[in-house]
């Protein structure tokens, strides 16, 4: 994609006075590091750090039908939280079931959600929820509003601490809770508990006017800038899936490891008959974790041998920087269990691994 194609976030002359190392991401050119992902992974899992997503999609769904139609489209159970609250679900396809994209959904009051897509599906999101309005039991009114905010992560063990010097209200939101913040000015938005390092901590949906401000307030309670590479290393040893990896065509919650994101008891929602389909003659492979025997570092698309014979593929590898050894995702026959013995083929050279389970770093 050329650079005039690229989206930019509202932070991109910022990222860019900070030195920061730009790169193609979803259709955004965006911050891969600063100082270093090295650094940068380890200062968020000893300290905090924050970072810019605003690539992530925003997609405002308001009106009497608006749960209705959420509650067809995805997968979760929205009668399991409730206004204030967040959470996780999938979009199907409905043909095959695979996962079209994994989502966030802020519910910020009874009539009014927040739908948070990956990078580069935000049109297709937009697609399927307006083909929920059929579904629906009132109006519903269907907004992307990504170019009009910034979203920020504030992530690690001390980032509430720190962000509440500055930012009070938004670093008090509990986990997994939504609330409306003030940033300045009264400039509001939201924030919620809620972020994809395996570390406690906040993303904060800000008004792109604020963004600036609300960045450099984060910098100065002592939060360091963090690109998008410790992001993903940072997701990896948490054990978590990324589209386009573990996520994406082909690919079911079912066979991801991900079927509590799925509430077959709620009633009818998109792709919901092949999914069941597959529960009922089960799943024909297994998202599983590799830990690696050494410091070699698999790739996506190495081979996954078991008894000298090609098994299963990697998804996502690399070296993690908290244990100091090679980890990996893969998709594995069903009947091989954590403890297993594996071979990866890592560009010719075959290194002894063991599947163990997820996360390879902390807990959930």
């Amino acid at each position: 994609m050329s650079d005039a194609a690229l989206r930019h976030s509202p932070l991109d002359a910022v990222h860019r006075d900070l030195g920061a190392r730009m790169v193609e991401f979803g259709g955004w050119d965006m911050p891969i590091s600063y100082a270093g992902v090295l650094e940068e992974h380890r200062a968020c899992r000893s300290g905090a750090v924050v970072f810019d997503v605003s690539h992530l999609g925003s997609v405002l769904v308001t009106g009497s039908g608006a749960f209705s139609a959420i509650q067809w489209a995805f997968t979760n159970d929205l009668r399991r939280i409730r206004p204030g609250r967040a959470q996780y679900t999938h979009l199907l396809d409905p043909v095959d079931a695979h996962v079209v994209d994994d989502i966030i959904v802020w519910w910020v009051t009874d009539d009014r959600l927040l739908v948070m897509p990956n990078a580069s599906n935000t049109d297709g999101l937009v697609s399927a929820l307006e083909e929920s309005r059929s579904h629906a039991d009132g109006d519903v009114e269907i907004k992307d509003i990504t170019s009009s905010r910034a979203v920020l992560a504030a992530q690690g063990p001390d980032a509430r601490a720190r962000l509440g010097q500055a930012l009070a209200d938004a670093a008090a939101v509990p986990r997994f809770a939504v609330a409306p913040v003030t940033y300045r000015d009264g400039v509001t938005g939201w924030a919620a508990g809620t972020g994809y390092t395996g570390e406690d901590g906040v993303e904060l949906h800000v008004p792109a006017e604020a963004a600036a401000d609300v960045w450099q307030a984060a910098i100065d309670a002592g939060l360091t800038p963090a690109g998008l590479g410790a992001r993903d290393t940072l997701r990896l040893e948490a054990g978590l899936p990324l589209h386009g990896h573990e996520l994406g065509a082909g690919i079911t919650p079912l066979q991801a490891g991900l079927g509590w994101v799925v509430r077959f008891d709620k009633g009818a929602f998109r792709g919901r008959e092949p999914l069941l389909a597959e529960q009922e003659r089960g799943v024909s492979r297994l998202l599983r974790g590799l830990l690696v025997d050494g410091r070699q570092v698999p790739r996506a698309g190495c081979a996954v041998l078991i008894d000298g014979v090609a098994s299963g593929e990697v998804t996502s590898g690399n070296f993690s920087p908290v244990l100091e050894r090679g980890i990996a995702l893969a998709f594995l026959p069903p009947t091989i269990e954590p403890g297993a013995g594996v071979t990866i083929d890592v560009r010719g050279r075959l290194v002894d691994a063991t599947v163990v389970k997820t996360p390879f770093v902390g807990s959930r």
